[in-house]
């Protein structure tokens, strides 16, 4: 098994603990061991054995840079604002599953409505891996943001789903190959 890379933190970071989604904040000097650095946010564990995510705003505080998204496609029709908006969900992690949540079969759907102006109004139906999932409005808003900040989107409507629920046959053949499922 690999090692596993442990940092100090340089500074006091807002932080998200898992897998109940709370607010809370880890202080300057706390240590914490990195379990996975996918998306733009940081899955850690804390010396007293607690799940966190760490938002990629701060990177710095582990010694990381920032992780940069970009876009594919800069043109701003509704055609090609889907296909942003699906690559960018794709950066979007279940901070517990190393899989993005559209490879993971969370996201049901993405349309695309162009307004005036040029502008769009992007609605997305997701679901979780589970109803009660905590992190669930953590994930929503990570949709959420990361899609409102692509060209051409002017408003962005996240709308989670239980029906139909999620099971792992929603996964694509990566995930499941990838969670060792097949």
């Amino acid at each position: 098994m690999a090692e596993r890379e442990s940092f100090v933190l340089t500074r006091d970071v807002n932080i998200v603990t898992i897998p109940d989604g709370t607010p809370d904040t880890l202080s300057k000097g706390a240590i914490v061991t990195l379990h996975q650095s996918l998306g733009n946010n940081y899955t850690v564990v804390t010396e007293y054995g607690h799940m966190v995510r760490i938002d990629g705003v701060d990177a710095d505080a582990l010694g990381k840079e920032q992780h940069q998204l970009h876009t594919l496609v800069s043109e701003t029709s509704p055609e090609a604002v889907e296909k942003n908006c699906w690559e960018v969900m794709k950066t979007v992690y279940d901070p517990e599953i190393p899989v993005n949540i559209v490879d993971l079969g969370l996201v049901y759907g993405c349309q695309v409505t162009a307004m005036e102006a040029g502008d769009n109004a992007v609605h997305i139906m997701m679901t979780l891996t589970a109803p009660g999932c905590g992190m669930g409005p953590v994930i929503q808003g990570d949709v959420e943001k990361c899609v409102r900040a692509l060209p051409g989107v002017a408003s962005v409507n996240v709308e989670v789903v239980l029906d139909p629920p999620w099971s792992r046959e929603m996964m694509s053949e990566v995930a499941q190959l990838q969670l060792g499922l097949f």
